[in-house]
């Protein structure tokens, strides 16, 4: 019987925990590897990096962290990167196409949803429509091009009918971490960001609203091994620490979503 599209991330979720499973109590040659990730993973993959080297010793995980679109050109290009975890579908599938991934270590490992900040002491906004109004001038979002948050904020606009009304007042970043800076620096009015990166951040912002999750494509991050990985036993292995209970729940700590 056919799994209806809407059941297939949280099968295909499963299933990978099973098969990768194994991989935490079993034998892995220690081996350095490279994880290119999403920004907003920095937080909660350092430290997933920590559990790894502890579960692996005299294994070493080095990160590259940035916008979802240049990691995915990084490795189109060549790059020596053992897996990447993505913020969004479309460069992951763009990988796909190329076959530059192991498609059988391809799996969704989290969820985020997409938040409305404003400085602390910046204009009091209360939902989405308020960004058409004369007291906001600018705003931060990452640029559409490159990072996923950026495309999300682009139809989450346009959701709520203000894509016109904002369009001149948009300030595109390099990546979410820089939008959380133009905010904290009261550099611009409002940001559009992950609620982790906002998460992560208390201090430095105030949270307006959340967009509604019809507003924009379902935030799930994807996460495989790299064809090209010269050490895809410890790529993999690094893949099963991030959907054990630990990895898990440091996502969760950090502000992201479960999938189950």
């Amino acid at each position: 019987m056919a799994i209806p599209m809407m059941m297939r991330p949280l099968t295909t979720f499963f299933s990978s925990l099973a098969l990768l499973s194994t991989l935490l109590t079993g034998s892995v040659a220690a081996a350095d590897i490279t994880v290119s990730a999403a920004m907003s993973l920095m937080g909660a993959f350092e430290e997933i990096g920590r559990a790894y080297e502890t579960r692996h010793p005299g294994s070493k995980v080095r990160f590259n962290f940035g916008a979802s679109g240049d990691l995915a050109r990084q490795i189109a290009g060549g790059a020596p990167i053992d897996a990447f975890a993505s913020a969004a579908q479309k460069e992951m599938n763009d990988l796909a196409v190329k076959g530059l991934i192991a498609p059988a270590t391809r799996v969704n490992f989290t969820r985020n949803s997409l938040v409305l900040v404003t400085p602390k002491q910046g204009p009091r906004l209360a939902a989405f429509g308020d960004l058409a109004s004369a007291s906001v001038k600018r705003i931060a979002i990452t640029n559409p091009k490159t990072s996923p948050a950026g495309r999300y904020a682009m139809e989450t606009l346009s959701y709520y009918l203000v894509a016109e009304a904002t369009k001149s007042k948009l300030i595109f970043a390099e990546n979410v971490r820089q939008v959380m800076d133009y905010v904290a620096r009261g550099e611009v009015d409002a940001g559009i960001v992950f609620a982790s990166d906002a998460a992560a951040r208390p201090h430095d912002s105030m949270i307006a609203t959340v967009a509604a999750a019809e507003s924009h494509e379902a935030i799930m991050y994807p996460v495989a091994v790299t064809k090209s990985s010269p050490s895809p036993a410890a790529a993999s292995a690094f893949i099963a620490t991030l959907l054990s209970v630990e990895g898990q729940s440091i996502l969760r700590r950090h502000g992201f979503a479960s999938m189950k």
